[in-house]
């Protein structure tokens, strides 16, 4: 079979992802969807790139915080406990409660309004 095989997954912000778009279409023709994409992070992306990256930089530092929910976090922005336990609602390995107001606090750092 010929095709192409994924070597390796990484979650990337919606910051990080238009950037990439960006780029990519400065040389090349972006395609339907690509457009759609685009728009789409160009409408809903909170933060810059470089914020995006140390603000899930400094979240990767809490305990039991893997990259994925680091990257939902900066993508969401939430404001309040109730938005931020949403994300980890789901989760087989719950962050502890008394950690949810170390993580507003440090998203508060990077909000942008």
């Amino acid at each position: 079979m010929i095709g192409k095989k994924v070597l390796e997954s990484e979650p990337v912000s919606m910051a990080e992802v238009k950037e990439i778009l960006e780029k990519f279409g400065e040389e090349h023709e972006l395609t339907y969807e690509q457009n759609l994409v685009l728009d789409h992070v160009t409408r809903f992306s909170r933060l810059d790139p470089e914020t995006s990256r140390s603000l899930i930089e400094e979240l990767m530092g809490i305990p039991n915080l893997k990259r994925r929910h680091a990257v939902k976090i900066a993508d969401i922005m939430p404001v309040d406990l109730s938005d931020l336990r949403l994300i980890f609602a789901k989760e087989r390995v719950p962050i502890k409660a008394e950690d949810l107001p170390g993580i507003l606090e440090v998203i508060d750092k990077y909000r942008v309004e």
